[in-house]
């Protein structure tokens, strides 16, 4: 089992509906999906420009997990909110993979609007700290 699948694995048992990882290539400013619950409406060929936006400034530059618990919360930083929407999914955490002091890639965990409340975030980041290392080798790989 990969580091993604057996996180994906944990965060699916917390009630996670759609799981992602996607890397960050700040020189390209580049996104691309190495992981997905989804194939069909997520593949893992996934690749998109990221927009130097708050979504950025929040999980990138300042190293947080973006929490957003309704669609319109991340409907401004998401193009494909409209998508996110008719799979049921009303809520979404990226949590970003820090080594070396950069941001690496973000697991992209979604569920129903409300879902991720301060509990149940700290139960995923503390999952999400927990496969660090893991994760560090195979978006370095």
């Amino acid at each position: 089992m990969t580091a993604f699948s057996d996180l994906h694995a944990r965060c699916a048992a917390l009630g996670t509906r759609l799981f992602t990882v996607t890397t960050v290539d700040e020189e390209a400013g580049l996104a691309r999906r190495l992981y997905t619950s989804h194939p069909v409406e997520y593949p893992v060929s996934g690749i998109k420009p990221m927009e130097k936006d708050g979504w950025y400034d929040h999980t990138v530059r300042g190293q947080r997990t973006f929490v957003a618990n309704t669609p319109p919360e991340f409907a401004k930083y998401f193009f494909d909110h409209a998508l996110i929407v008719s799979l049921g999914l009303g809520s979404c955490i990226n949590v970003p993979v820090v080594d070396g002091g950069r941001v690496l890639g973000t697991v992209n965990l979604l569920a129903e609007a409300g879902h991720f409340t301060p509990d149940r975030l700290a139960a995923y980041e503390v999952l999400v700290a927990e496969a660090t290392p893991a994760l560090v080798a195979e978006l370095r790989g």
